[in-house]
């Protein structure tokens, strides 16, 4: 196959961009480019990653040159998609993966690397205030007003967390919540409901820029975002995965979830609960959960799905979460932080405002 010559690089492009994405289980794909005019120009796509035919890899890089400087994701992996011959075969990466690399070059997109991280350990609060924080805190990453964080959470009462959009008759027990004295409240990511008592789960949330999974897709995002706590529960002695959507799991069940929230000012919401020590049988009297979801997990009762840590690890659930901190810290130099004044009353302003309030907890009814 013949190729004309690829364009040279325009006297007014800028100085040579470049960005990396590392696929998933996969391969290392590197976008090196200039931009002219507004335009892609002398685009050099590489990296570890096997395609046949080796000519293929000319018609990616002719496919994205000359394209806008502002091309979205999915617009770009449709161009590099079309370019390719119908024999083409990539191995360990995708057409997906290089326009990812190609927004990092251009800054659409961000990595890990480009941030600075902090982390906070858990510091016991009342389950309203740490669910306020969760809207509070994203908002003020969103903003540019904090750097992207890794907060575990802590509490002393026992509560239910209920997703968004479920329904509180739906997934509550009044009886049960009466006779454990149980304090119910609405979180602002979807997923499921959460019963927590002091001790009893691993509770942490991520407050990120959208920009860090930028062309990633939503169901790719939740293992993308937790790649750093399977490893630390690798090293642990625990081989956990993702079970589409959002359910976190090893071979012996299941051991958390994971939930979502995008807000518009480009700020983000990744919040996980898994559990360690649970009351199972407290928990069937105060969630109503259903045959349905039951029948749907594969299983006949509530309590086989609750796998807690505890006894996959017989470690201490603070050993755990001195893990988990360690290999995030590691990973992407996160470096300890904790709850400002401002942000703490912010938090209360938003309990007596929104989440303490009884239309915000039945709002779905």
């Amino acid at each position: 196959m013949t190729h004309p010559p690829l364009p040279e690089t325009h006297p007014a492009a800028t100085e040579r961009l470049h960005g990396e994405y590392k696929v998933p289980g996969g391969k290392l794909v590197v976008a090196d480019l200039t931009v002219a005019d507004g335009s892609l120009a002398d685009v050099s796509i590489s990296g570890d990653f096997f395609l046949e035919p080796d000519e293929a890899l000319l018609d990616i890089n002719r496919a994205l040159t000359g394209l806008p400087e502002a091309t979205a994701t999915a617009e770009l992996a449709e161009a590099v998609t079309a370019a390719l011959p119908a024999d083409a075969a990539l191995f360990g990466f995708s057409a997906d993966a290089v326009a990812i690399a190609v927004r990092r070059a251009l800054a659409k997109a961000t990595s890990w690397a480009d941030h600075d991280w902090n982390i906070m350990g858990p510091t016991v609060l009342p389950t309203e205030i740490n669910v306020a924080l969760d809207e509070v805190l994203t908002e003020e990453v969103g903003a540019g007003r904090r750097s992207p964080t890794l907060r575990f959470w802590d509490w002393e009462e026992p509560s239910v967390v209920i997703g968004s959009f479920q329904s509180f008759r739906n997934e509550v027990d009044p009886d049960g919540v009466a006779k454990h004295g149980i304090k119910v409240v609405r979180r602002i990511s979807g997923g499921g409901a959460m019963f927590m008592e002091a001790g009893n789960c691993i509770t942490y949330s991520l407050y990120l820029p959208q920009t860090l999974v930028d062309g990633i897709s939503f169901a790719d995002s939740y293992p993308f975002l937790d790649a750093w706590v399977m490893a630390a529960l690798e090293k642990l002695g625990i081989t956990a995965f993702y079970v589409p959507l959002n359910d976190i799991a090893t071979d012996q069940g299941k051991i958390g979830g994971a939930a979502q929230k995008r807000l518009a000012n480009g700020g983000m919401l990744h919040h996980v609960t898994m559990s360690y020590d649970i009351d199972a049988d407290k928990m069937v009297e105060v969630l109503r959960i259903g045959k349905e979801k039951l029948s749907d997990k594969g299983t006949r009762s509530a309590k086989k799905r609750v796998d807690p840590l505890r006894r996959q690890t017989g470690l201490a659930r603070t050993a755990i979460i001195a893990a988990m901190m360690d290999v995030f810290a590691e990973r992407y130099g996160a470096t300890p932080s904790e709850l400002s004044e401002a942000e703490l009353a912010a938090a209360s302003d938003r309990v007596a405002a929104k989440f303490g309030t009884e239309e915000w907890l039945h709002r779905v009814p």
